[in-house]
């Protein structure tokens, strides 16, 4: 049928695929980390205390001391295309660009911070995308990360009038493409090492001990993926947990104690990776790549090695090739 010529533009219909990383400030200057940390530590599945206890201590205390620790923090990693969660994740949406064919538009957005997620389904939605596959590239499944990237793309899908049809990408931790990843990538910068590591941690995000007495699967999924990636290397990993945060009891051993207790039993070597990282970020690239190495070898330590996340390596962009590839079928049409 042919639309009248007052008719508004019609855009060809096609299919949207949105990365969501977690966030980041628009720059490593105090008040742009108070803003973020502020919407950050405000979401309820961040932070599970109930609010009106919780807000008078975040606005009281947490964002008039924290913001300029962490805004050193991130200019000690910051880079030229910005912040490196947020430049690693565009990317990755870039190297997909056509891998599903012209009809489908590869984009991203962060939960906290620009681009918003909202901004980036308004986009995908305007340039004719009526399915959309919201894709958080969290590998194993926590509340506080793959449940608030969708609670956000739910939010906003209210909203709207004419809302696009919407999947969303499942965890992949124990997925044999992801395994696969990793153990090459893993190989591959544990070859390139001038020393020989005595032992390989492999650190996980932190979250409280409560979250898993809750029946949050996170740390299951930790620690599957660790047992499938020792197998695959057949190398045994040693597995921790980073980023600690206030008095609550979190998931243990925590990664900075294991780096010191290591060097003071007489470990001289290690090397640690950040296998539920999708990109590196201020929890790699400064949490322990610089003070991971400083504990390390304050403790008694000669040689430390991170090794970088999958990013957008090669062996990286071909998995989520795959998993996306994977969560498409039936939206694409067939040869």
């Amino acid at each position: 049928m042919i639309p009248p010529p007052d008719h508004p533009a019609i855009p060809k219909p096609k299919i949207g695929v949105l990365l969501i990383n977690l966030g980041t400030p628009n720059s490593p200057e105090p008040g742009s980390v108070k803003l973020y940390l502020r919407e950050f530590l405000s979401d309820p599945r961040v932070v599970e205390i109930p609010q009106l206890v919780w807000q008078p201590i975040l606005r009281g205390i947490i964002l008039n001391t924290r913001p300029k620790k962490s805004a050193h923090a991130y200019s000690q990693v910051w880079t030229e295309e910005g912040s490196p969660l947020a430049a690693i994740t565009a990317r990755q949406a870039r190297a997909l660009e056509g891998a599903f064919g012209k009809g489908v538009v590869v984009d991203y957005a962060m939960r906290y911070g620009r681009p918003a997620i909202r901004e980036k389904i308004e986009a995908l939605k305007s340039a004719g995308c009526e399915r959309i596959l919201i894709a958080p590239l969290y590998p194993q499944y926590c509340a506080a990360t793959t449940a608030t990237a969708n609670d956000e793309a739910f939010a906003y899908l209210r909203t709207m009038r004419w809302q696009p049809a919407v999947r969303t990408l499942p965890p992949y931790y124990d997925q044999p493409t992801y395994i696969d990843a990793l153990q090459r990538i893993t190989r591959q910068e544990l070859e390139a090492l001038d020393f020989e590591p005595e032992a390989v941690i492999a650190s996980f995000h932190g979250m409280p001990q409560r979250t898993l007495e809750l029946g949050d699967p996170y740390h299951c999924h930790c620690r599957k993926t660790a047992r499938l990636l020792s197998e695959a290397m057949e190398r045994e990993l040693v597995v921790t947990f980073q980023s600690r945060f206030g008095r609550a009891k979190w998931l243990e051993p925590a990664t900075d104690v294991t780096l010191a207790e290591l060097a003071q039993a007489g470990t001289k070597k290690v090397a640690i990776l950040a296998p539920g990282f999708s990109a590196d970020c201020l929890e790699t690239l400064e949490e322990l790549a610089i003070r991971g190495r400083d504990t390390f070898i304050e403790a008694g330590g000669t040689h430390f090695a991170y090794l970088p996340c999958l990013n957008d390596s090669g062996p990286g962009i071909d998995m989520l090739r795959s998993l996306i590839g994977r969560e498409l079928e039936g939206w694409l049409a067939g040869p």
